[in-house]
C-alpha cells in the first residue's frame, strides 16, 4: 500500500514563513537580538551566500568581514565541504552506535595531529566551549590540582567551566558561584610565577591572540610561561578556537613563537566548514592516559554527538581544502596586505589610533582625537558609553558600503576583522575604500554619522 503521509518540504516552509523571521525570533528566542538589530539597522534579509559574500532579495552583494565569528574560514558553502556532506549522508553509515570504532574520527584525528606533531590524541566534542571544558577537566585530573589560571580580557566560552576562565566581567555577572580560577595580566610572568608558587595550579589557558581587542601575547611569553608551568608540574593550554586553522597566517597561532608546545590544544569554529558543529581537544599521551586510566573510566568524559560522521566528514574536507588551496599562505599574504594598507591611514586620521593583529585577524582601534571639535563629540560619546564610536563605524560600513564587520568587545573602541580566509586583493580594495570613506565622514565634523552617534547616545542613556 502506498504511503500517503505528507513529507517535509523545507523549501515550501521557508517560502511560506520566511518573512516572519524577525517576528518569530522576537516571540520564541532571545528577544533582545532582533531589538538590537532593528536599533542598528542591521535587520537585513539575506537570501543566499557563497564564499565571502551575501546577497539580498534585490541582488545586492555584501562583503562578509566577520565569517560568522570565525566559523566560516573557507567562506560559505565551499563546494568540496558541501559534497563531502552529501557523500557522508548518502553512505548511510552506522553512525554513533556507541559500541564500535568508525574510521572517520581516527582519520580526522590523524590529520589534525599532523599539524601539531608533539601532541598525540584527540577528544571530539561539539563546540569551542566544549573543547575548553574538556581541556579544563583533563588538566585538573592529570595534574591532581584544582586551579586554572587565565588572562585578563580572555574569552574561552560561556558554559560554567569556560565562564570561570572568562576575563570579561560582563559575561560573568549573575552566574556565580563559578570555579575558583584566577586571572593574571596577559604577558605577566611575575604574576604567573607568584600563582604557581601556591602549589595548586593545574594549568594556564591562553589565547595566543585574544579575540577581545585583538591583543597578541608578548614575544617570548608563551615559551617562558610553558617553562614555568612545567617546572611546577602544571600544563599549558592553548585556546585556538578562533586563532587556529590558519586564521593568523600559521596553522596554529602558537606556532608563531618557536619552542612552544602546548600540552592541551582547543580547536573548533573553522573546522566545521560552517556546516556541522565540532570541537576538538588535542593533548599529550600522558594526559589522556591518566584521564582514561582503565576500562572503568572509558566514558568518564564523552559527548552524545561527539565524533559524529557529518562533523568528521566536514573536518576532513576542510583540512583537504586548506592544503589544496594553500589557505594558510593566503591568510598570511592577504592579511599582511590589508593590515599594511590600514596602518598607512593611522597618520591621516586623528580618530584612528592603531592597527594590529596577524594574518586575517586584525584589530582597528580608535581613540581620543586632538582637534577641539572632534574631541567634544568624542567626549559626548564616551560619557554615554564607551564603544559607541566603533559602533558608529560598523553601521555605515554595512548601511552605505554593504560590508559586515563587528565591534571587538563590549565597551571597546575596536573593530575586529576576521573575514573568510579565502578573500584576496579585490576584497582588500573594497574594504579599505569603504573604511576610508567612513573615516572621511567621521572627520568632517558633521553629517549622518554623527547624527547616528547622537541616537546611540540617547539609547545608551535610556538603557542605564
Amino acid at each position: 500500500m502506498k504511503d500517503e503521509r505528507p513529507g517535509f518540504d523545507l523549501a515550501r516552509l521557508l517560502e511560506e514563513r520566511g518573512a516572519e523571521r524577525y517576528e518569530l525570533h522576537t516571540r520564541h528566542l532571545n528577544h533582545q537580538l532582533p531589538r538590537m538589530l532593528h536599533t542598528l539597522g542591521f535587520d537585513k534579509v539575506y537570501e543566499r551566500a557563497e564564499g565571502a559574500y551575501f546577497w539580498d532579495a534585490e541582488g545586492n552583494d555584501y562583503l562578509d568581514m566577520l565569517a560568522g565569528f570565525g566559523v566560516m574560514g573557507l567562506g560559505r558553502h565551499h563546494p568540496v565541504v558541501r559534497q563531502a556532506l552529501h557523500d557522508v549522508l548518502d553512505a548511510s553509515l552506522a553512525d554513533l552506535t556507541r559500541f564500535d570504532c568508525q574510521p572517520l574520527p581516527g582519520l580526522l584525528a590523524e590529520r589534525l595531529l599532523a599539524h601539531s606533531p608533539h601532541l598525540d590524541r584527540v577528544y571530539f566534542g561539539n563546540s569551542g566551549t566544549e573543547a575548553v571544558e574538556a581541556a579544563l577537566k583533563f588538566a585538573r585530573y592529570a595534574t591532581g590540582k584544582p586551579r586554572i589560571l587565565y588572562c585578563d580580557h580572555a574569552f574561552h566560552g560561556l558554559t560554567t567551566g569556560a565562564l570561570s576562565v572568562n576575563g570579561e566581567k560582563g559575561f560573568r555577572d549573575g552566574f556565580a558561584p563559578l570555579l575558583p580560577d584566577t586571572a593574571i595580566p596577559l604577558g605577566d610572568l611575575d604574576a604567573l610565577r607568584r600563582e604557581l608558587g601556591r602549589g595548586d595550579v593545574a594549568g594556564l589557558i591562553v589565547e595566543p591572540i585574544q579575540g577581545k581587542g585583538v591583543h597578541a601575547s608578548p614575544p617570548g611569553f608563551l615559551r617562558e610561561a610553558q617553562e614555568l608551568l612545567h617546572r611546577h608540574k602544571a600544563v599549558l593550554i592553548a585556546d585556538e578556537v578562533q586563532t587556529g586553522l590558519g586564521r593568523t597566517g600559521d596553522f596554529y597561532a602558537y606556532q608563531h613563537e618557536q619552542g612552544v608546545e602546548p600540552d592541551l590544544l582547543c580547536v573548533a569554529k573553522a573546522l566545521s566548514g560552517g556546516y556541522v558543529p565540532i570541537g576538538a581537544t588535542l593533548g599529550k599521551d600522558w594526559i589522556f592516559k591518566r584521564v582514561y586510566s582503565s576500562m572503568d573510566r572509558v566514558l568518564v568524559h564523552s559527548a552524545s554527538f561527539g565524533s559524529n560522521a557529518q562533523a568528521m566528514a566536514a573536518g576532513l574536507a576542510v583540512l583537504a581544502v586548506m592544503e589544496q588551496e594553500e589557505t594558510v599562505a593566503n591568510a598570511r599574504r592577504t592579511g599582511d596586505l590589508l593590515r599594511e594598507r590600514l596602518a598607512a591611514l593611522v597618520g591621516r586620521y586623528e580618530l584612528l589610533h592603531e592597527v594590529r593583529g596577524r594574518g586575517l585577524m586584525i584589530g582597528i582601534e580608535f581613540g581620543r582625537p586632538s582637534s577641539l571639535g572632534l574631541r567634544s563629540r568624542w567626549t559626548m560619546l564616551q560619557a554615554a558609553r564607551k564603544g559607541l564610536f566603533a559602533q558608529m563605524v560598523v553601521v555605515p560600513l554595512l548601511q552605505k558600503h554593504r560590508i559586515l564587520t563587528q565591534v571587538s568587545g563590549d565597551h571597546l573602541e575596536v573593530i575586529k576583522l576576521i573575514p573568510p580566509l579565502v578573500i584576496g586583493e579585490p576584497e582588500v580594495d573594497r574594504f579599505v575604500t569603504a573604511f576610508t570613506a567612513v573615516m572621511d565622514d567621521a572627520h568632517s565634523g558633521g553629517g549622518l554619522m554623527w547624527d547616528f552617534g547622537r541616537t546611540l547616545v540617547k539609547q545608551a542613556v535610556a538603557n542605564r
